[in-house]
């Protein structure tokens, strides 16, 4: 089988898209696929050309996400031959142009008998919808129907949006397949906790919490500082790691969000509380996190597994607080492997940091059940999942 994985980011870029998109070919070309790869130009690396990267062929071409950039990529497909074209959509990763919503009926109306026969599938890693014009209004949730409408099977991250498309009798196939963790809990070699602690100068008495993920509207930020604000107040020693880059490569809103989050800290005179790694190799990534006592995720949206940061956490066995998901998730007990709160509830979540940090034993449980329940998100039960489904499309 011969399966091609569109992207709007791939590695080096940076963006959970992409990542994810670098982990599926892995694991699908470990079970014998033929994986390519169509994306970005800005993906390109110092190697010139279409490269192989591991187990994928990977072509980082487009220099934009519009209406040209059909021509490539039919042109590719061409020459590709695939059996499954696997769209990863993400709108900010194709920088909010509809065009990327569009491709599977196009493809549809190509006369290259190669391209007309390949069957495009969608996996949404989200439902955010494209920028269209100004009062678009409900004619940019078309955008995302139409996605559906034209691919041969959709495939959702998570239980909030299944529960949106599952109400569109046109959609041919849905199904959830989870993503997986884009770092795995690999440190240096030679990795010491406490030393590892003592480079940001952290003490063996202070708690240390840890964030991860790139900064925006949704994932809580201002209320994680102003937690942190609420717990020095009361006379917590803690501090506050944030893991990873500040902004991915793919959204320019989030730019003007960290701007306002730093001048939160400031007026909060937190910026000696607040400590920040910035874009580092996966394994001190790993690192950072397992280095934390608490990882504190307060997604306004609520927890859900369709985040990479999230899944990292879990794959790290930390003990988490998050927040209450926006549908039930049977499998996020409270009190055995995750801590819920609210959204939008900064004293409720200092309270329950406060909670985590008087008790090592039950940090400890939280930890372990985390690691239990990550143990199901694998990234080689994620490429059968996967498989499964592109098998049912081509089936006669």
């Amino acid at each position: 089988m011969r399966v091609c994985l569109v992207t709007g980011e791939f590695p080096p870029m940076h963006g959970g898209v992409g990542d994810f998109t670098k982990e599926l070919g892995r694991a699908l070309a470990e079970m014998g696929i033929e994986v390519s790869v169509i994306t970005s130009a800005r993906a390109t690396t110092q190697d010139a050309g279409n490269v192989h990267r591991a187990s994928c062929t990977v072509h980082p071409v487009i220099e934009k996400w519009d209406w040209g950039s059909w021509r490539c990529i039919i042109g590719l497909l061409g020459e590709i031959r695939p059996d499954i074209v696997n769209i990863q959509y993400q709108a900010a990763a194709y920088g909010m142009h509809p065009a990327i919503n569009l491709l599977p009926l196009r493809l549809r109306m190509s006369r290259h008998p190669f391209i007309r026969f390949a069957h495009p599938l969608t996996t949404f890693h989200d439902l955010r919808v494209p920028y269209l014009f100004p009062k678009a209004g409900r004619v940019r949730w078309w955008a995302i129907l139409a996605l559906a409408r034209w691919s041969d099977a959709a495939i959702v991250t998570n239980a909030e949006d299944w529960a949106t498309l599952s109400s569109y009798p046109f959609i041919r196939s849905l199904s959830i397949v989870p993503i997986g963790s884009n770092i795995s809990a690999n440190p240096p070699a030679g990795f010491h906790r406490g030393k590892w602690r003592k480079r940001w100068d952290v003490s063996d008495d202070e708690t240390l919490l840890s964030y991860f993920g790139f900064l925006s509207e949704s994932k809580g930020g201002e209320a994680l500082i102003r937690a942190l604000h609420r717990l020095v107040q009361d006379g917590h020693k803690v501090r506050l790691l944030m893991v990873g880059g500040q902004v991915g490569s793919s959204d320019p809103t989030n730019v003007l969000y960290l701007q306002r989050l730093k001048r939160l800290i400031e007026e909060l005179d937190l910026r000696d509380r607040v400590l920040w790694t910035g874009y580092t190799p996966q394994a001190e990534v790993s690192a950072n996190l397992l280095a934390s006592d608490i990882c504190v995720l307060p997604y306004r949206d609520g927890a859900s597994f369709r985040r990479g940061s999230f899944m990292a956490a879990l794959a790290h066995g930390l003990p988490i607080v998050s927040t209450q998901p926006k549908v039930e998730l049977p499998e996020l007990e409270d009190g055995r492997n995750i801590a819920l709160v609210p959204p939008d509830a900064p004293d409720a979540l200092a309270d329950r940091i406060g909670e985590l940090a008087a008790s090592p034993e039950f940090r400890r449980q939280l930890g372990e059940g985390a690691k239990a329940l990550a143990e199901t998100f694998s990234w080689g039960s994620i490429a059968e999942r996967t498989l499964k489904v592109y098998e049912e499309v081509l089936s006669p």
